[in-house]
């Protein structure tokens, strides 16, 4: 019954991953500049001329402006779609993961962001290059009485098959728990992401290893994001895990809204598994601050 379930949820979210695909095929982004003011304004538009003294910009709304390199803070190329009412819909600023998972996307060069769930869980992501990148994550419980924390390295190298159509990515996680032995822990893993960064399917498969041991089974992610707005992502994230004598599936559903910059991700977890009595849910809560932006 349950090796029925999987193919079923599995073929019904690859076909709805190749619709997202055929649909970014149809989908055309424009791709223009912002420049943001020390008076806290911004201008997006076709950047015509820049000069040492000033930079010329056209706009949809105020026609061709003139400003001084002086009141320019920062000049940020992005891509822009239009939305319903005429307002601008930027370029998902945090389109490299889900809630925790990564997708086939990667962060440009110079781009980087920190990560935090719950206090607890921290985490740090930078962009070397536009196809790799590499973070460092914490949790440090010896500030709430206990002596062992966990901390990990990350690393992901992805490339554009179909460019904002079609990604392919591989990585691995390694970690380790300070103040006890013996504590080795990972996952390596590949990743396909169907669609463009407003609305895609990402699936992939890890392999996890602990204590010197690697899964004999491996680990199914299926996840998607789909904006709802000009700020605003539904995401959902899930895990088939897969043991000899019974199975666990993690779904987690919620959304994401950008404030000023700062992505707030807010959701629930529910695990599901033969072997539990009863329903269980707990919140997921946490923010992302992005970093270090390569800006034009």
């Amino acid at each position: 019954m349950k090796k029925n379930i999987r193919k079923y949820l599995c073929l019904l979210l690859f076909v709805i991953g190749i619709s997202l695909f055929s649909s970014a095929q149809n989908s055309q982004d424009s791709i223009k500049s912002q420049i943001e003011t020390v008076d806290g304004n911004a201008y997006i538009g076709i950047i015509l001329k820049e000069t040492s003294e000033t930079i010329r910009i056209k706009t949809d709304k105020l026609g061709e402006l003139s400003i001084p390199r002086s009141e320019v803070k920062r000049i940020t190329q992005l891509g822009v779609i239009k939305a319903i009412g005429g307002a601008y819909w930027l370029d998902n600023p945090q389109a490299t993961r889900y809630f925790w998972a990564p997708n086939g996307y990667n962060l440009k060069s110079g781009e980087g962001y920190y990560q935090n769930v719950w206090v607890l869980f921290n985490q740090a992501v930078y962009g070397f290059t536009d196809h790799f990148s590499g973070g460092v994550g914490v949790m440090p419980l010896f500030l709430f009485g206990g002596t062992a924390t966990p901390a990990w390295l990350m690393a992901k190298f992805s490339v554009p098959v179909v460019e904002n159509k079609f990604n392919l990515g591989a990585g691995a996680l390694m970690g380790t728990v300070i103040g006890e032995e013996n504590t080795g822990f990972g996952i390596l893993y590949g990743i396909s992401t169907f669609g463009s960064k407003d609305k895609n399917l990402n699936i992939g498969l890890g392999w996890g290893f602990a204590g010197g041991e690697m899964a004999k089974n491996p680990t199914v992610n299926i996840s998607a994001m789909i904006r709802t707005g000009a700020k605003g992502y539904f995401i959902t994230e899930n895990y088939f895990i897969g043991t000899p004598d019974t199975f666990v599936f993690i779904t987690m559903l919620g959304g994401r809204s950008i404030i000023r910059r700062v992505g707030l991700d807010y959701g629930i977890v529910i695990p599901i598994s033969p072997e539990m009595d009863g329903f269980f849910a707990a919140p997921w809560l946490g923010f992302t601050i992005p970093f270090g932006e390569k800006m034009h």
